[in-house]
């Protein structure tokens, strides 16, 4: 925070392994997924924060971190002037021969960042949402009201609960009364049976209580050592734990449209969706305001070029791509080449994607690297995109990192 504020340090999250999200976490760390064109899921957090005057964030990772460290130490350098930083810590073993067991075991094991920086509050977020939050109300609420820990939460369907920690709010409307990770038939809430109050996956912490609270989960050996598990219910048995509505968050420049907006991006249907999200004339997820920026690296590329009669409509086509057919509906990340013919439909390609001439790709999410030969079909014969790739619920056909494309027959 500002110089004469409260001291938070901020603790990012980014040890999962994301296997929902699979094929594009095969090779990569779920916050380190491509976003929008040109982010990184990580971004969206570290933006947050940042925006928000928390300046000093410690990003822990584990699963297959390579390019997650890489894009943090090349993107997020903050002034060490000023005493800020964004630094990836790897899992350490500190306290024995073990990796994180678990979100709270990762916070345990890297108790001396806490101990080194001696922060008033602990902001602990996750790191693989797509949203924007100003963090400074969520930690203004907490320190009036006095709580050990405050959990964000938002209204989402009762029928998604079991992919979600549930928050049952007290007649205050403000402390815990009970907290339930991912229940499969929890009680709807008093004013809309249909929705529950879901955990975003952010708290932020006194930090004498989340020590203690970490300590004792230590030497629970009955417990899986996760925060929304674990942690959140104990501080709540103990009447230390609030809720933050995160519909009462506002951050400079949203629009009515986007305000509150919020996804848990973990499955390969949620990640599309999301994207769809940005491709409306007036977006639901407006990746354009300038007061409150989201921020990444943007690799030094020409801009975006379209020759031959090529052309794109509601789509995002970043820096480097080169147009020679028809896109549609699509969010082109850097380096992708549509050859002449081929066409693109309510598609996500990542970066250096190359569509031969008369190609079709309709409803599909083709990761980096990959080559589709000229006249092949992705999202067109639905038995065999079965055979060859990955397939969604809702029908999404996705290709891995690199994974070859057969030429028509």
């Amino acid at each position: 925070m500002r110089r004469g504020g409260p001291s938070v340090l901020g603790i990012v999250l980014a040890g999962g392994e994301g296997k929902r999200l699979m094929p594009l976490t095969a090779d990569r760390a779920k916050p380190a997924v491509t976003f929008g064109g040109t982010y990184r899921l990580v971004d969206f957090v570290l933006s947050n924060l940042v925006n928000g005057d928390i300046r000093h964030i410690a990003v822990l990772t584990q699963y297959k971190s390579h390019s997650l460290d890489r894009h943090i130490t090349t993107t997020w350098r903050m002034s060490s002037l000023l005493g800020n930083y964004v630094t990836p810590v790897p899992a350490q073993q500190r306290l024995g021969k073990q990796w994180y067991l678990g979100s709270a075991d990762a916070i345990h094991q890297s108790l001396n960042l806490i101990r080194d920086e001696q922060p008033d509050y602990v902001a602990v977020f996750g790191a693989d949402h797509v949203y924007r939050m100003d963090p400074r109300e969520m930690l203004r609420q907490h320190i009036d009201s006095g709580a050990g820990a405050t959990v964000a939460g938002i209204r989402v369907p009762r029928s998604e609960s079991s992919q979600f920690g549930v928050i049952t709010p007290s007649a205050d409307g403000r402390t815990v009364e009970r907290f339930l990770e991912k229940p499969a038939d929890p009680p709807g809430l008093a004013d809309d049976p249909d929705s529950i109050l879901a955990s975003m996956g952010n708290y932020i912490f006194t930090t004498d209580v989340l020590v203690e609270a970490l300590h004792k989960d230590a030497a629970n050996e009955d417990s899986d050592h996760d925060m929304g598990g674990d942690i959140l219910p104990m501080l709540t048995e103990s009447g230390q734990a609030a809720v933050y509505d995160f519909s009462t968050n506002h951050v400079p420049g949203e629009t009515k449209r986007d305000q509150g907006y919020w996804r848990d991006v973990g499955t390969i249907d949620a990640y599309y969706d999301a994207h769809m999200d940005l491709l409306a004339d007036r977006p639901v997820f407006n990746l354009y305001n300038r007061d409150w920026p989201i921020y990444t690296h943007h690799p030094m590329l020409s801009p975006a070029r379209f020759n031959g009669g090529g052309n794109a409509t509601e789509s995002i086509v970043s820096a480097g791509c080169l147009i020679r057919g028809q896109v549609t509906r699509s969010v082109l990340s850097p380096g992708v080449v549509v050859e002449q013919d081929a066409v693109v439909q309510n598609s996500v390609l990542h970066d250096k994607v190359r569509i031969g001439r008369g190609a079709v790709v309709r409803n599909a999410i083709l990761d980096k690297n990959i080559d589709v030969p000229p006249g092949a079909t992705i999202g067109v014969n639905p038995e065999r995109d079965a055979e060859l790739y990955t397939v969604s619920d809702n029908g999404v056909v996705v290709l891995e990192k690199g994974q070859p494309v057969p030429a028509p027959m």
